[in-house]
């Protein structure tokens, strides 16, 4: 086995005070809170596109990123040598679990047949390493958005020669992701959506989603696998409108279809931001309605109009998720996945680590003043008491449904003394900067 990140050594914990950037300061794997160590509880993940695929390229430059692989040339024996540099990575780095689209993994063919042939070989590679290393997969998925065929969408497409072909594709990613160990396995309608009504039959294009969605249920049973089904949302890019906008309308699309008993969310912060949402605000209604999954941890930038998907290392936002992870009861099958790439100036192979470790520790502090804030519970007491007036009288009669229009209107006739009280916005506020900020 080859070493590809030669200068590195496996990143030790060296507390706040360090100033090693080759070291975590806020996240000790083995340091146990709750009777589970925080390698347990935060689940992090490698995201193989970014981390392996990622060269660096924007709409106005070609790619930047130095490899310790851009040597090798025939696309199979790069497949392999990153299967090879994943492994190095993420023991390195302590990731427990990694995430791929099956196309990430093995390079696409001239026909179907041909490509599952390669991705099989790759798979196999996969498995040797999988059997000597505590490295995990936390998930599979499919890159149905990204060849020219797909131009119209996957399981949305007019064509129905796609819609095959997507469902082919998805049914080997399951088949590879169930013999992986994959704890999950997630849906990401990248090009499912359309640019303008005037050629689109959208209740067609949903109802074969739908179908699409329902096949791939009944297809996981068939094979056993047990692991969760994940749809992720997002509002746009590439499509102007993209019909998993955000975590609402992926939820009222499952009730509506009879599938929701069947799918979780795997919510992307960058997502959330596109949709003109806060990452708390998806991960809120996600835990309300008990489909919170698994998290695409990064961040965007609210200046730029597209997905960054920048590394997160914002504290108010790591903590706010933590805490609605926390409040769900904490991640089973899910996990924080980085789907987050080095910015285009830092080319090095070693920002990789770097970044990885910012947004570990970002992550690990958040958890840790989530755990205070929800002990404490004075967020809980001051809702608890903000929402009283339903907890007797005529609100306990609503919440009951003891009471109609009629009624409510006999009330309010007599009962024209209304009396508000503040909502204590910035008070809240200022409490949950003093856990943030205090050492």
């Amino acid at each position: 086995m080859a070493e590809f990140f030669k200068n590195i050594s496996k990143i030790q914990y060296e507390g706040k005070d360090s100033d090693n950037p080759l070291a975590f300061k806020y996240y000790n794997p083995d340091e146990v809170i709750d009777g589970k160590t925080m390698k347990e509880h935060l689940r992090f993940a490698v995201a193989y596109w970014h981390t392996y695929q990622g060269v660096g390229v924007d709409p106005f430059g070609a790619g930047t990123a130095i490899r310790p692989w851009d040597d090798i040339t025939d696309p199979m024996d790069l497949a392999k040598a990153k299967v090879e540099a994943n492994f190095e990575f993420c023991e390195k780095l302590g990731v427990p679990y990694f995430c791929f689209h099956d196309r990430d993994i093995a390079p696409e063919a001239s026909t179907l047949r041909e490509t599952n042939k390669r991705l099989d070989e790759i798979v196999a590679k996969i498995k040797e390493y999988l059997k000597n290393s505590d490295v995990k997969l936390l998930w599979g998925t499919t890159n149905a958005f990204g060849h020219p065929r797909f131009v119209h969408g996957a399981s949305t497409s007019p064509n129905a020669d796609v819609f095959a072909f997507a469902a082919a594709q998805v049914k080997k990613a399951m088949e590879i992701t169930l013999e992986l160990g994959g704890e999950n396995y997630v849906f990401w309608g990248g090009r499912e959506g359309y640019e303008t009504l005037l050629n689109t039959n959208m209740k067609l294009e949903l109802d074969n989603m739908a179908r699409f969605l329902q096949m791939a249920v009944d297809y996981a049973k068939e094979i056993g696998f047990k692991g969760q089904l994940l749809i992720e949302p997002k509002p746009k890019e590439p499509t102007k409108h993209q019909y998993d906008f955000d975590t609402a309308t992926v939820y009222g699309f499952l009730l509506k279809y009879g599938l929701d008993k069947h799918f979780k969310m795997n919510i992307e912060a960058n997502h959330a931001t596109l949709a003109a949402h806060t990452f708390q605000h998806e991960l809120r209604v996600a835990r309300i309605n008990g489909i919170l999954g698994s998290i695409d941890a990064n961040q965007g930038d609210l200046l730029l109009g597209w997905d960054t998907d920048q590394f997160p290392t914002n504290i108010y936002d790591t903590t706010l998720a933590m805490y609605e992870v926390i409040k769900a009861g904490g991640f089973t099958t899910g996990g924080l996945n980085f789907d987050a790439k080095v910015r285009r100036g830092s080319f090095e192979p070693e920002d990789l680590f770097y970044a990885h470790i910012a947004g570990m520790d970002a992550f690990a502090k958040g958890f840790k003043i989530a755990n205070k804030i929800v002990k404490d519970g004075k967020f809980d007491k001051f809702i608890e008491e903000r929402y009283k007036s339903y907890e007797s009288g005529i609100g306990k009669d609503i919440v009951e449904g003891k009471v109609g229009f009629k009624e409510l209107e006999e009330y309010a006739l007599n009962n024209d003394q209304i009396k508000n009280v503040s909502g204590r916005q910035e008070v809240l506020e200022a409490i949950l900067n003093q856990y943030i900020l205090e050492d």
